[in-house]
């Protein structure tokens, strides 16, 4: 892993946009894992930043798709990551009180689009052969327009990235996230 101290001028510049885009003091372990490597980091940075936060599907819907896929193939960094930062945005979708997102994926709490979109992606990424015209019209019987269908199947494709660079590396949560107040 590159710190921040350590990285080139180019990865510095990466790795502010990071922090500046995601509301982060820090730079996450996943991007420091890259660090070495100016144009990957880049590259996965663009792509990250593209299909995760830009985009008219709501991230906090994004951020349950990961840490749902990631949960389901046991990839522990992306799993816990992504579930803080989808209970971090709890309140978006229920003002219920201790509503954490993570934890009612499955309950009536939680918005029958967002329960069938987390199925459906989660369904794309570890089965893709699996998806058919069917699931696709489920989706847009919830409310998705066919947009909005293409940014959620490209979740599918992220998180398998997310997952494979961060089970190859081997990285750790990090530190900050851990003392994250709840």
């Amino acid at each position: 892993m590159i710190s921040y101290e350590e990285a080139s001028e180019d990865v510095k510049a990466i790795y502010d946009d990071t922090k500046k885009t995601l509301q982060l003091p820090f730079v996450l372990n996943w991007f420091k894992c890259q660090g070495s490597n100016a144009i990957l980091l880049e590259g996965n940075w663009n792509k990250l930043k593209n299909t995760l936060i830009k985009g008219n599907v709501p991230n906090v819907l994004k951020q349950l798709i990961i840490y749902n896929v990631s949960k389901s193939r046991g990839c522990n960094y992306c799993s816990h990551a992504h579930g803080i930062f989808a209970d971090s945005m709890s309140s978006m979708i229920s003002e219920e009180e201790g509503f954490k997102a993570t934890e009612h994926i499955d309950s009536p709490s939680m918005p029958a689009s967002y329960r069938k979109a987390v199925n459906v992606v989660t369904k794309a990424a570890l089965q893709h052969s699996e998806i058919s015209d069917e699931d696709f019209a489920e989706l847009e019987a919830v409310g998705f327009s066919n947009a909005e269908i293409q940014e959620l199947m490209a979740q599918a494709d992220l998180v398998n990235m997310l997952n494979t660079i961060a089970d190859v590396s081997g990285i750790k949560i990090d530190n900050e996230l851990l003392e994250t107040p709840e």
